[in-house]
């Protein structure tokens, strides 16, 4: 089967690309876990990231990379596999300008030319071992689907919330929401949570459970930024295994492997687990140096430049 694989990218120290970013949301707040620096710094990952593609997994069709009005100066766009794709070409008129990805996933399936079976990830996801294409979709074609087991996830987040009377984390919360709203659909609360890390679907059924959730998703078209009330892209997981059309496998850190990069001692489990994913997060709590970290060790991890740079 044609599998394509689709990434977001940003960096946010464009001053065209940061001009319009203060304009629409207000500039980048320290400690903020929906706008700091950490959600659109650019350290490289993506070059990084289509090296590994090309030693790990050279049979990925396409390589869509979704962007706003950007291009890596690094990248080889006259490659035949790899092709930039706007906000504007996929993103509904509300919703430009956007900043906030859970809006930008749930628009995937419209990326012009985008094969029926597709991976997507962020450009701090990585193949960190041989992959084929059956270790994202089944002899059936269906996609596999890779969660952390959480068996009393809903409990614990009734606890947090009404017991302790603490709030809930942005990227908590959207994944509540989005389970609450599979709930109430079809009886079933998915209390796992994605590996965060490379994910499989289908393009027609994307499609068909965008379609189902419109009316549920339209009000958020308008949240360039993070807010608390999206709907996140676990919708297309938990409403595919819903439906019986995906598999469903659990995994551990030595098979998926995130880490926040501000936090540096994880580096050598890294190493040790060796695991066929990982991902090293920015977020809020990161620093320029946690950031040059990580440029330098993707530098010695993928020291081979690939066929997509210049």
């Amino acid at each position: 089967m044609d599998i394509d694989l689709v990434y977001l990218w940003v960096n946010g120290n464009d001053p065209k690309w940061r001009a319009k970013h203060d304009k629409t949301i207000g500039k980048t707040e320290e400690g903020s876990a929906v706008n700091c620096e950490g959600r659109y710094a650019d350290n490289d990952e993506l070059k990084y990231n289509l090296r590994a593609v090309e030693m790990y997994a050279p049979w990925i069709r396409r390589i869509f990379i979704v962007t706003d009005d950007q291009t890596p100066v690094w990248l080889n766009t006259a490659h035949p596999k790899v092709q930039i794709v706007d906000h504007t070409e996929i993103l509904p008129p509300q919703s430009l300008p956007c900043f906030n990805p859970y809006l930008i996933e749930h628009f995937l399936y419209r990326i012009p030319g985008l094969s029926e079976h597709f991976l997507y990830a962020n450009d701090d996801m990585f193949i960190n071992r041989p992959v084929t294409p059956d270790t994202f979709f089944a002899s059936d074609g269906l996609p596999i689907i890779r969660f952390y087991r959480r068996r009393f996830r809903k409990l614990a987040l009734f606890y947090r919330e009404r017991i302790l009377k603490k709030k809930l984390e942005n990227y908590v919360q959207v994944i509540k929401n989005t389970a609450t709203l599979v709930e109430k659909r079809y009886g079933v609360y998915f209390s796992s949570k994605a590996h965060h890390n490379i994910d499989a679907y289908t393009k027609s059924e994307y499609e068909h459970i965008y379609q189902l959730f419109e009316a549920d998703i339209a009000p958020t078209l308008t949240n360039h930024v993070r807010t608390d009330k999206d709907v996140q892209r676990h919708l297309y997981s938990y409403v595919a295994l819903a439906e019986k059309r995906a598999h469903l496998q659990y995994v551990t850190q030595k098979t998926s492997f995130r880490f926040l990069i501000h936090n540096t001692e994880l580096y050598p489990k890294l190493e040790e687990y060796n695991p066929l994913f990982f991902c090293m997060n920015d977020s809020q709590f990161a620093n320029d140096s946690n950031r040059m970290r990580v440029t330098g060790y993707l530098q010695k991890r993928f020291p081979e430049k690939s066929q997509f740079e210049k």
